[in-house]
């Protein structure tokens, strides 16, 4: 780090503490900025809570998460684009079930039930299968997306914003035993960041994209419905026998 970096780093430590520890008032923003950083603050909380809920909704085995993640995480470096699905328990329980159910033959009744019920389970699993791909797709890779890009380049802009609000501060206080330059500098670059942050808060807060997040909950719960629906007819025939 240069000279001059370092000097910018000891000028914002300095105004930090001045405010953490002797009560120092530093510049204040506007209502709305303050509004808008408050609701971008929640979002991203939000946005990360839903990406961990969901996923342990859908897989609620925390030991086959982190394996399967492993796994994934193993074929993406290696360049497999094919991934390793979660092992649904009723998959699980639905192959012990076929297999030894075939070992006592359909001629046994306990065996015969096992197929029936062991085919059933198989569907459910399958069932299972086609909602974790569908809330994958439909929730949680835009939740992701925007978790990546546009939140994490607001954040990149609010800190920016942060580190040379402290820089500024700290040079005002002094002014006469800094160069009126560079206290202009400072200003100038505390205006462009804080241009910069509003601009990409408020263009995110008044597209779509937190709407479509909102319907992608909402399809979540409609999946979750249609896949109880689908599993109580998958088992409705063996409850007739």
């Amino acid at each position: 780090m240069s000279v001059a970096g370092l000097k910018k780093q000891f000028h914002k430590a300095s105004q930090l503490f001045s405010e953490k520890i002797s009560g120092a008032e530093g510049t204040k923003l506007d209502h709305d900025f303050q509004e808008m950083e408050r609701k971008i603050d929640i979002t991203n909380k939000v946005v990360a809570e839903l990406l961990t809920k969901t996923t342990e909704y859908l897989q609620p085995n925390p030991a086959y998460r982190a394996r399967l993640g492993m796994i994934n995480t193993m074929s993406k470096i290696r360049g497999q684009v094919k991934t390793t699905g979660y092992p649904q328990t009723e998959g699980l329980l639905g192959d012990s079930m076929l297999r030894y159910g075939r070992e006592l033959g359909e001629d046994s009744e306990f065996g015969s039930a096992l197929l029936d019920v062991g085919e059933s389970m198989k569907q459910m699993a399958e069932v299972k299968d086609s909602l974790d791909i569908s809330v994958k797709q439909n929730f949680i890779d835009p939740l992701q997306s925007l978790q990546d890009k546009d939140l994490k380049e607001i954040v990149y802009h609010l800190k920016k914003l942060e580190g040379r609000r402290l820089d500024y501060d700290y040079k005002k206080k002094r002014q006469g035993k800094i160069p009126d330059e560079e206290i202009r500098q400072a200003v100038e670059k505390f205006e462009e960041s804080k241009e910069l942050a509003e601009r990409s808060m408020f263009n995110f807060l008044e597209n779509d994209v937190c709407i479509e997040c909102a319907r992608g909950n909402l399809d979540l719960c409609l999946l979750k419905a249609k896949c109880i629906s689908s599993l109580y007819c998958d088992l409705s025939p063996i409850s007739d026998h």
